[in-house]
C-alpha cells in the first residue's frame, strides 16, 4: 500500500441519453486524469447515461417518452462499453470508478464499477436503496454492495447519493477500516432550491462522512448546462422545470474534514486533483474512531448481513447435503448376563 495516492474527482456534463457519447468522453477524462498524475479517478452517480433528471420533472405518464431510450442506453456490466473504460483504465494504469444504469436483463440498477489498473473489475456494486422517485426506475442492491476493498492504494471504498445520508450503511463501512472513499452523485443543479436536496446540504454529508470515518472522501458530480436541460424539455420545448444551474461540486475532503481542493466553479467542466497521505488517517481516528476505540459495543451495535441475494436459487448451484446415514441400534450397555437382572432397555 502507497504512503502517497493522487486522485482526481470528475465535475463533468454527460452525453446525456447517449451511451456512446458518455462512454468516449469517459474515455477522453481517463486519459486526462492519467496525464494530470492521478492514480485513481471518480465519476459521478449514473454518468452514464446521465442522471435520469426526468423522474423528478413530469408525472409518470410524461416520463414515458425517455423511460425506454434510459433503457436503451443503459450499459451492461459485459457489454462493449464498460469494455472500452477498462480498457483505457489499463492503457493508463490507472483505477477507474464509474456510476452507471446497469442494465440486467428487463431491470436497471444505480450502480459503481471499480476498475483497476489492469482493466480488471475489482467490485461491481448497486445502490443498496434507489431513492424517492429513483425506486420507480431502479431495483435495490443488498448487503454484498457495501464493501471496503483492500488494493494497492490503501482501502478503498464507494457509496452513491443519499446512501451518504443512511447511518447504518456509513457506519457498516467506517467498520472495514476504509481510507479513500469516493461519493458520487448526480447534478446538483436540479432541486437545489429544496434545502435537503441543495448543494450545501449534500457537501455537508459528504464533509460529515469524512469526519465520521476518518477517511479521505472525494466526490464527483455531474453537471448541466442550459443546452442539457432542454435534453428533458418541456411541452413547449423549454429547460426542464427543476433545473437550477450548474451543479458542479467535485472536491475533496480529507480525514480530519477539511477542504483539500480548490472548488471549479459550479458551470464549469473540469478535473480536481488532491496528494492524500494515508499517515493522516491515524491522527484523525486518535481523536475519534466512532468503529474503533470510541464504538461502545455494550450499547449499541450494528448487526451488518453482507450475504449477496437472489430472486432465484437453482438446485444445482445449491451445496449438497451431507449424505444421510441409517441410525445405530446397538444398546449403549452390553449384558452378559450374569446378573438376573433385564438389560436396560435402547431408546
Amino acid at each position: 500500500m502507497r504512503e502517497k495516492v493522487r486522485v482526481a474527482a470528475v465535475q463533468a456534463e454527460p452525453v446525456w441519453l447517449d451511451i456512446d457519447g458518455t462512454t468516449e468522453k469517459t474515455v477522453h477524462l481517463i486519459a486526462e486524469a492519467a496525464a494530470g498524475g492521478a492514480d485513481l479517478v471518480a465519476f459521478p452517480e449514473t454518468w452514464i447515461p446521465g442522471y435520469p433528471v426526468f423522474l423528478w420533472s413530469y408525472p409518470v405518464y410524461e416520463q414515458m417518452q425517455f423511460v425506454a431510450r434510459y433503457h436503451a442506453n443503459s450499459p451492461t456490466i459485459d457489454g462493449p462499453q464498460i469494455a472500452r473504460i477498462r480498457e483505457a483504465a489499463q492503457r493508463h494504469a490507472i483505477t477507474v470508478i464509474v456510476g452507471f444504469s446497469e442494465k440486467d436483463g428487463g431491470s436497471l440498477y444505480m450502480s459503481q464499477a471499480v476498475i483497476g489498473p489492469e482493466g480488471e473489475i475489482i467490485q461491481q456494486r448497486r445502490k443498496l436503496k434507489p431513492t424517492h422517485a429513483e425506486r420507480t426506475l431502479f431495483g435495490e442492491g443488498d448487503g454484498s454492495d457495501i464493501k471496503v476493498l483492500d488494493t494497492p492504494l490503501g482501502r478503498l471504498g464507494a457509496l452513491q447519493c443519499f446512501e451518504h445520508l443512511q447511518p447504518l450503511t456509513k457506519y457498516a463501512m467506517y467498520a472495514q477500516n476504509e481510507q479513500i472513499h469516493v461519493a458520487g452523485w448526480p447534478c446538483l443543479g436540479i432541486l437545489g432550491n429544496v434545502p435537503a436536496l441543495s448543494p450545501e446540504s449534500i457537501m455537508a454529508c459528504s464533509q460529515t462522512y469524512a469526519l465520521e470515518g476518518s477517511a479521505f472522501v472525494i466526490t464527483a458530480t455531474q453537471i448541466m448546462s442550459d443546452d442539457g436541460a432542454r435534453k428533458f424539455p418541456t411541452a413547449d420545448g423549454g429547460p426542464t422545470p427543476v433545473y437550477t444551474g450548474g451543479g458542479g461540486y467535485a472536491r475533496v475532503y480529507g480525514p480530519h474534514s477539511g477542504l483539500i481542493t480548490e472548488p471549479l466553479d459550479p458551470t464549469e467542466e473540469g478535473i480536481v486533483y488532491a496528494d492524500l497521505d494515508l499517515a493522516d488517517i491515524d491522527l484523525a481516528k486518535n481523536t475519534v474512531d466512532p468503529a474503533g476505540h470510541y464504538a461502545r459495543a455494550d450499547v449499541t451495535r450494528l448487526i451488518f448481513d453482507d450475504t449477496p441475494r437472489t430472486p432465484v436459487i437453482r438446485r444445482s448451484t445449491m451445496p449438497k447435503a451431507p449424505a444421510r446415514t441409517e441410525p445405530s441400534f446397538e444398546p449403549d450397555l452390553q449384558w452378559d448376563g450374569a446378573t438376573e437382572t433385564e438389560p436396560p432397555a435402547h431408546v
